[in-house]
């Protein structure tokens, strides 16, 4: 199993965003390949920190893991793997610019474009509250860019190159001097790219990457609750000019259930039992949402509204070890209909017990005066 990320980055659970970020600064500063040429350790842990800081630095993956762990991240051998190093500087260039003032930026790749990452994807997904209490798995459909085949996500037809821009000279931008001030602008030739494609991609028309249906199966984990978010790796847009791919986020929606409900790990269902039952005394076998039959033991003169708890038949504990409970809720069944003969039996029974009845208080109330009907 892949160390813990705040372990990796030397932070508590408890770390700001500010605290994160400070941690991998010193990490990425110690560990940068340029400070450790050739050093393959120097470079694992490198990627190790890389990999951390892209959960922890987003609030949204971050959120994830605090919940599920590496099961909040289904499809990757934990958040982040298989990052390579164009990977880190793609998606990181922003910050090894602040965290080294520029020096160890990674130079563009000359004659060619930058690889940029694909955009990440949301999607909604409804299950019902037995999926959720038993797990399943769920076909997704949806349209997403993928590199393209023809010239492999370079943009290019086969057998070209591309070129240096001949406006710009492969810098991207224009500079214009006026007096003592000069002035800098994007490159309109090559917009800002610092090349050209002579000769673009036929099938991608040069822009490495084409739009088609996905369709893939996923495990949503059993215990996942309502307005929870699943992290598919690598299944997002595919990234520009040979960029890592961005990912794909389930958005999970529990339908309510007319018989069982939710709180927290707990499953809760009300149980309709007869008068004698609940007077007597009685075992009875209810089944759970998943099917499954529990037996439950009626304790004599068991009042309506009674909870009664049946430990470990509830949902599974994200992250951690166990289950909730089965909370069972005792009501009465009142019958609508009556033959003649037991009409007379009850009204015996009434005559029986008395018309009157002792609250909480011990105070004396009138339980009925007469019978109707």
């Amino acid at each position: 199993m892949s160390r813990d990320y705040y372990e990796i980055l030397g932070v508590s659970k408890q770390a700001s965003q500010e605290e994160i970020k400070t941690a991998y600064r010193k990490l990425a500063l110690k560990y940068h390949p340029d400070r450790n040429p050739d050093n393959k350790e120097a470079e694992e842990k490198f990627k190790e920190a890389a990999q951390a800081y892209e959960v922890l630095s987003d609030p949204q993956k971050r959120q994830q893991y605090d919940q599920f762990g590496p099961a909040g991240f289904e499809g990757a051998a934990g958040a982040g793997a298989g990052m390579n190093m164009d990977d880190i500087f793609s998606a990181f260039g922003d910050i090894f610019g602040d965290i080294f003032g520029g020096g160890f930026q990674r130079p563009r790749k000359k004659g060619g474009p930058e690889p940029k990452r694909g955009h990440d994807l949301r999607k909604d997904i409804q299950i019902t509250l037995k999926e959720s209490f038993t797990g399943t798995k769920k076909e997704i459909k949806y349209y997403r860019f993928f590199s393209c085949d023809t010239c492999k996500g370079k943009g290019i037809k086969k057998g070209t190159t591309t070129t240096v821009c001949e406006k710009c000279h492969g810098a991207g931008q224009i500079n214009t001097r006026q007096g003592f001030f000069m002035y800098s602008q994007t490159c309109s030739s090559c917009r800002g790219e610092g090349y050209i494609i002579p000769s673009p991609c036929p099938t991608c028309s040069g822009q490495s990457r084409i739009q088609k249906l996905d369709k893939f199966t996923v495990n949503i984990p059993k215990g996942i609750f309502d307005s929870a978010e699943l992290r598919i790796a690598k299944k997002g847009d595919a990234g520009v000019y040979g960029g890592s791919a961005g990912d794909l986020f389930l958005q999970i929606t529990v339908m309510p259930d007319k018989k069982f409900k939710r709180v927290g790990d707990d499953i809760v269902v009300h149980v309709m039992l007869t008068y004698p039952q609940l007077t007597f005394g009685s075992q009875v076998e209810i089944e759970n949402i998943d099917g499954t039959k529990v037996t439950i033991k009626i304790s004599k003169g068991c009042p309506v509204g009674k909870e009664i708890t049946v430990s470990g038949k509830g949902f599974a504990r994200l992250r951690t070890k166990g289950y909730g409970n089965l909370v069972v809720i005792t009501q009465c069944h009142i019958p609508k209909k009556l033959s003649k003969e037991a009409k007379e039996k009850l009204k015996e029974y009434a005559e029986l017990i008395g018309t009157d009845m002792e609250d909480e208080s011990g105070s004396i109330a009138g339980f009925f005066k007469k019978f109707i009907g």
